[in-house]
């Protein structure tokens, strides 16, 4: 699906809010990614954890939808936002150029150094979301609300 995104982090218990919202990053702490889709985030995950991608992608569920067109909401694994949150930026680096070469992200024509941007914020949001207790969600919406 490519559509609009926001990673925020937020209460355990946001999913619904976050999932009724318009636009959550005016709301919670996140950023705004366009085209990040779960198989995405697992292979991020499976590469981060080092967990195969079957057992990735079957973390990335939908724990919200405001209706079946969506929005709909995923709750990041804490086993990701764990590691992203301890990432330093040689690996944050090397992870993107990885990334960079997978067939998600490829046949998407994500740069290397757009990757490596996005892991370097989502790290500093992973981060965050630890030191507040905070939960990382996924918000998803095909069509720029």
């Amino acid at each position: 699906m490519e559509g609009f995104v926001n990673i925020v982090i937020g209460d355990a218990d946001d999913a619904e809010a976050i999932g009724e919202s318009f636009r959550p990053i005016e709301d919670w702490s996140g950023i705004e990614l366009k085209g990040m889709d779960p198989a995405k985030l697992a292979t991020l995950h499976s590469l981060v954890t080092g967990e195969t991608f079957d057992e990735a992608i079957a973390k990335y569920y939908i724990v919200y939808a405001a209706s079946d067109e969506g929005p709909w909401v995923i709750r990041v694994p804490d086993a990701l936002t764990e590691k992203l949150a301890v990432l330093e930026e040689e690996a944050l680096e090397e992870i993107g150029e990885e990334l960079a070469g997978t067939e998600e992200f490829e046949m998407a024509g994500w740069p290397v150094e757009e990757l490596q941007a996005v892991l370097a914020e989502l790290s500093l949001l992973a981060s965050s979301s630890l030191a507040q207790g905070y939960a990382m969600f996924v918000w998803m919406s095909p069509v720029d609300v």
